[in-house]
């Protein structure tokens, strides 16, 4: 065994003993300097162990939600029942369908650590403002309502050549919406908001014969004093290579949800659900009370 002595004598050997023989030998070197078989195994086993911490920790950054997603849901709202259930500043909301988001199912948050840069969508800023804006908070506050769809639902679109950064998502969202034109297909199927109702079948059914797939409508249930439901999102879903089909398959019923945009404290979600048969109130801007 190789042995560091210590030239000094008297006190200052006994002392510099004592030190050694309290510090742990983690570490024993045989004559040519080579550690001894246990203590290799004792490291070797020491760095797969930290390995396994570090890759537990990247899984759980990279990946907090399930990336296989099967389709591609255009999310459409209306503002006048945006403004109606979130109590917060609202203010002169837009009198057209906006874009809620471009949302995989079945994944959220799938890259903790791809953050949102507003300057890498600055060419797109102009139509983002008008389609894609946050309807329920002031202008100053916007960006934080684009930079929790991206984070939530952009990481894991991105899953897609067509998506895979931050300017062709909001991009690719704004082209879908401008391509499916729902505010004047709407206009053009007569179906307007106004203080009469409609029946949700004939909106569902006008919808699926122009875009040739299912759409899903969600509703906000009447509240206490009210005769009906009120119509707040319209979703039309895309697959993998961008092609319309169906949100829903004929008979299946989508389940309730509980929508939420942006930073929104607790409580301040959406509660929509798929609408039920029946008449729907489509409220005009000024109207959301009924």
């Amino acid at each position: 065994m190789s042995v560091f002595r210590d030239s000094r004598a008297g006190a200052g050997q006994r002392a510099s003993r004592a030190w050694e023989a309290s510090v742990p030998r983690l570490v024993v070197l045989t004559d040519r300097g080579a550690m001894k078989p246990a203590a290799a195994g004792h490291v070797l086993l020491c760095c797969l162990c930290l390995a396994f911490a570090y890759l537990c920790c990247a899984h759980r950054l990279w990946r907090s939600g399930d990336q296989e997603w099967q389709k591609l849901i255009m999310v459409h709202h209306w503002p006048a029942t945006v403004c109606k259930e979130v109590e917060n500043d609202c203010r002169n909301p837009p009198d057209y369908w906006t874009i809620h988001g471009l949302w995989p199912d079945k994944a959220e948050e799938c890259n903790r650590s791809w953050h949102f840069h507003l300057e890498e969508i600055k060419d797109l800023l102009q139509d983002m403002k008008i389609y894609w804006p946050d309807v329920i908070h002031s202008s100053a506050n916007r960006s934080s309502f684009w930079k929790h769809e991206w984070q939530k639902h952009g990481t894991c679109a991105a899953q897609l050549d067509a998506l895979n950064s931050q300017k062709k998502y909001f991009g690719k969202g704004l082209d879908l919406y401008k391509g499916l034109a729902l505010n004047s297909m709407l206009q053009k199927l007569g179906i307007i908001p106004s203080g009469n109702y409609y029946q949700i079948a004939d909106i569902k059914d006008a919808l699926a014969g122009l875009y040739g797939v299912i759409p899903k409508i969600q509703c906000l249930l009447p509240k206490q004093g009210e005769e009906v439901q009120t119509i707040g999102q319209i979703e039309l879903c895309f697959t993998k290579d961008l092609q319309l089909r169906n949100c829903t398959e004929p008979g299946k019923p989508g389940k309730p949800v509980a929508v939420g945009q942006g930073a929104q404290p607790a409580g301040a979600a959406m509660n929509l659900q798929v609408c039920e048969d029946g008449p729907v109130f489509y409220p005009p801007p000024q109207e959301t009370n009924r």
